[in-house]
């Protein structure tokens, strides 16, 4: 079988689709011929397993489009997989391959979930819905949600019901769990750094927990906007917790696993994931994490490995508090219970081998 993929970008600063886009491609490349079909960046990561292929920007549509054109007749694809939403150049390479005739799947990463749709409603989604955005979402062959709680969010929005449920996956095999649950006082967050993520939430949490917190390191890692960053910054420095709070800046490779592995307890207070790829990789080092009922992650509670919690300051707060009460050893037992749900649920050969699945059921509909 013969697979395109569009993403926008294969930037690092892309966040959770570059890195799904990476491990997807790694396992879907032994089981397909695997494209992907992307525009040039600064940092773009390395991809194994695939073919990659830089298209004009989608600001040169006329120049884009031959050149897509070209590479899908010298391809001869079974299917294009879109991979975003809002972007004009997900909505053009949908429109052109399906006008040749090729089936398609769309996976909107979170992208039309609601805390998304209601950022900048009027401004930005209303224009984007009725200019191209909710025709590709009805035009697809098939959506693909990470989870049931996205899929019930994409059913609701009433535009295609012909819907797939894959969860993400990572490589647990190459993540090494940690060696000792020893309370090293280190509290990570790692991942873009943007207002969706409730940074702000955290920050505040510790503030009214600051008392507890003596000698602790809140270690805040990922790549953002620098005026966001500063605004983070500035806050910290009012909560008077700037001692505490350490901004790591981006962080990839070893030093990525390095940091997962070091940390007591990760925390993603997020608004909202479609999946939330960063709280897997850190389930996989051992540590138990704290996230928000933004993401589709219960069975942190139902397999005893972490936090599920509503958003806000004081549910982050009160979680944090029931970490610093466990022993050592109730740490080893949740950073072994979550290490165990990743190898049995959320391994990236088992995603690539159901969405191969996928794509032959959408090929053999007329």
């Amino acid at each position: 079988m013969k697979v395109i993929h569009y993403i926008p970008t294969i930037d690092r600063n892309w966040g959770g689709t570059t890195a799904y886009m990476q491990l997807l491609a790694n396992e879907l490349g032994k089981l397909t011929e695997l494209h992907i079909f992307t525009h040039a960046s600064e940092n773009p990561v390395e991809i194994q397993n695939c073919q990659i292929h830089n298209l004009p920007s989608w600001k040169h549509p006329v120049a884009m489009k031959r050149e897509f054109t070209r590479l899908l007749n010298q391809i001869q694809p079974d299917m294009f997989h879109v991979n975003g939403c809002w972007t004009p150049g997900c909505a053009l390479t949908q429109k052109w391959a399906q006008e040749m005739g090729i089936k398609v799947v769309l996976t909107p990463h979170g992208m039309l979930e609601p805390w998304i749709l209601a950022r900048h409603y009027w401004t930005r989604k209303v224009p984007a819905l009725l200019l191209y955005q909710k025709a590709a979402v009805k035009k697809a062959d098939y959506l693909h949600a990470t989870a049931d709680s996205e899929k019930e969010n994409l059913l609701k929005l009433g535009y295609n019901p012909r819907i797939e449920v894959i969860p993400n996956g990572i490589e647990v095999d190459n993540i090494s769990v940690k060696k000792n649950w020893e309370r090293k006082k280190r509290i990570l967050f790692l991942s873009r750094i943007h207002i969706k993520k409730g940074i702000e939430f955290l920050l505040e949490a510790v503030a009214l927990l600051k008392d507890k917190l003596e000698g602790y390191v809140i270690e805040i890692a990922g790549e953002g906007e620098q005026e966001y960053i500063a605004r983070l910054k500035q806050k910290a420095k009012e909560l008077q917790i700037e001692s505490l709070v350490q901004f790591c800046g981006g962080v990839y490779g070893d030093q990525k696993w390095k940091l997962f592995q070091a940390a007591d307890v990760f925390v993603l207070p997020t608004f909202s994931e479609n999946f939330g790829i960063v709280v897997a990789e850190a389930l996989a080092c051992g540590t138990p994490v704290i996230t928000t009922q933004g993401t589709p992650w219960q069975e942190l509670e139902t397999a005893h490995c972490g936090w599920w919690t509503e958003t806000g300051t004081q549910p982050t707060a009160d979680a944090l508090n029931k970490f610093l009460q466990l022993s050592v050893k109730e740490l080893e037992r949740m950073g072994r219970n979550g290490r165990r749900l990743v190898e049995q649920k959320y391994s990236s050969r088992k995603m690539a081998e159901d969405m191969v699945e996928l794509y032959q059921k959408v090929c053999k509909q007329k």
